[in-house]
């Protein structure tokens, strides 16, 4: 019987991708690092041990590079190989709209998982809707409300990670690999300006955007928890947004799927207190 394994499976995409492929009938194996219900096991990156655990009667792979690791792919590699190994053909990758096939740490899975699988497909979302909820500092400015981003005016088609989730389901079942790169976006590019005048309308409360210089940027999302180096490249994309670099919509979660992409509207009024 086919199986997918899902890394990353108690994560924003994770999670929605295990509720997906549940929904279409298929078997899955959730890998976490702290496994903590039935049908949850361990996984840990750097313990070659818990591959194999994993990976025994798995068909497919949906993906998730570790976070936090300067340079992912020697991990990424030994896991890849071990799948290899054990039969896999199918993977289907987590990646970024922002980091092309190439760049450092996840662009640099992109093209591992391009050339050294039989079968695969890389998903390159724009920005998550779901980063206006839960524990993201941009979350935080809308529960203040003041949401505070070096973007100016630039625009950003946020996409709804249940669409993300929707075209993995497709990729890693469908009859025929995919063997692309998939550009997924919402239906409409918004400013932040934008997305908190809709949030406000929906919410019934105040929320505003303020755009700030990226060092200040840099400063509060240190302050956030996050080491500075990583801080600055943060803000380094709020600047490439507002110079435009994600003012793109796409038709991929509908092509794909058959289904439109959700809207931000509809997301907020759903998701967001």
């Amino acid at each position: 019987m086919n199986r997918v394994l899902i890394t990353g499976a108690t994560g924003t995409t994770g999670s929605r991708v295990a509720a997906d492929l549940a929904e279409r009938g298929v078997a899955t194996r959730l890998a976490t690092r702290t496994p903590q219900s039935t049908g949850q096991i361990q996984f840990n990156w750097e313990d070659c041990d818990t591959h194999k655990a994993a990976l025994q009667g798995i068909s497919a792979i949906y993906l998730i590079a570790p976070m936090g690791v300067a340079d992912p792919v020697p991990l990424v590699q030994t896991f890849l190989d071990e799948a290899l190994d054990q039969g896999v053909q199918r993977v289907v990758a987590l990646s970024s709209s922002a980091l092309p096939e190439g760049a450092p740490g996840l662009g640099a899975v992109h093209h591992l998982v391009k050339t050294a699988m039989p079968e695969w497909t890389v998903l390159q979302p724009s920005w998550f809707m779901q980063n206006f909820t839960g524990d993201h500092l941009v979350a935080q400015g809308v529960r203040d409300g003041e949401i505070v981003t070096a973007t100016g005016d630039g625009k950003v088609a946020f996409v709804d990670a249940a669409d993300i989730a929707a075209v993995a389901g497709c990729a890693l079942t469908d009859d025929r690999a995919h063997n692309t790169e998939h550009l997924l976006t919402g239906p409409e590019a918004l400013s932040y300006a934008d997305a908190a005048t809709i949030l406000s309308q929906q919410t019934g409360r105040t929320i505003r955007h303020r755009s700030v210089p990226a060092r200040e940027v840099a400063r509060r999302i240190a302050a956030h928890g996050i080491p500075a180096e990583f801080a600055q490249v943060l803000a380094a994309m709020d600047v490439a947004i507002s110079a435009g670099a994600e003012d793109r919509v796409t038709d991929t979660v509908e092509r794909v799927t058959g289904r439109p992409a959700h809207t931000f509207t509809v997301f907020a009024s759903e998701e967001v207190q």
